[in-house]
């Protein structure tokens, strides 16, 4: 892998909340999410949000109020997909959609990315695209790992930290990322 160009979080159950969704207004960061997030833009790491967020297409949320969210947390981009589970749309998780999205606008090779998440999808959307992928057992990690490994099966996951603070450390020890202090 060339220099690692961006990291990809999901948010629900990986920067915060558990493994349902919390609303804007509502979200609580972990502890550990605001330090980690401003320690890889301290090392030139662009960071972007992608998150499927049904509620959004049943009206239980706006898709400004996720975006300012995130935007305040410190994400340099949001990409987010507000349709329902069975539309059959390219954005939702585990399809590629906001990661190609994410590509082209940021003229970024998916191949030198990583994605975290708590979830089967969002690690499956990761192995289409070539990116690097770590699990964080926070949120449905457990269950992702316990329920639905079969979703998994072909699936090489890089790593599988704790949690976000892990799974940064992780990238550090790695050498994806080096330290600017």
């Amino acid at each position: 892998m060339k220099k690692l160009e961006a990291v990809f979080i999901d948010r629900d159950g990986t920067i915060g909340g558990g493994d349902t969704v919390h609303y804007p207004g509502e979200f609580e960061l972990f502890s550990y999410t605001a330090t980690e997030i401003n320690r890889l833009k301290n090392d030139g790491i662009r960071i972007f949000s992608f998150t499927n967020q049904p509620g959004i297409s049943r009206g239980l949320a706006k898709e400004k109020d996720f975006e300012e969210e995130l935007l305040a947390f410190g994400f340099d981009g949001v990409y987010l997909c507000p349709h329902d589970h069975n539309v059959g749309c390219s954005c939702r998780k585990p399809n590629t959609g906001m990661l190609t999205k994410a590509q082209k606008d940021n003229e970024l090779h998916l191949e030198n990315c990583v994605v975290i998440g708590d979830r089967w999808s969002d690690m499956v959307a990761a192995s289409r695209v070539g990116s690097i992928k770590i699990l964080v057992r926070t949120g449905a990690g457990e269950s992702t790992l316990s329920e639905h490994s079969d979703k998994l099966q072909d699936i090489k996951i890089d790593y599988i930290s704790n949690n976000l603070l892990d799974a940064i450390d992780w990238l550090y020890e790695e050498d994806l990322i080096r330290s600017n202090t």
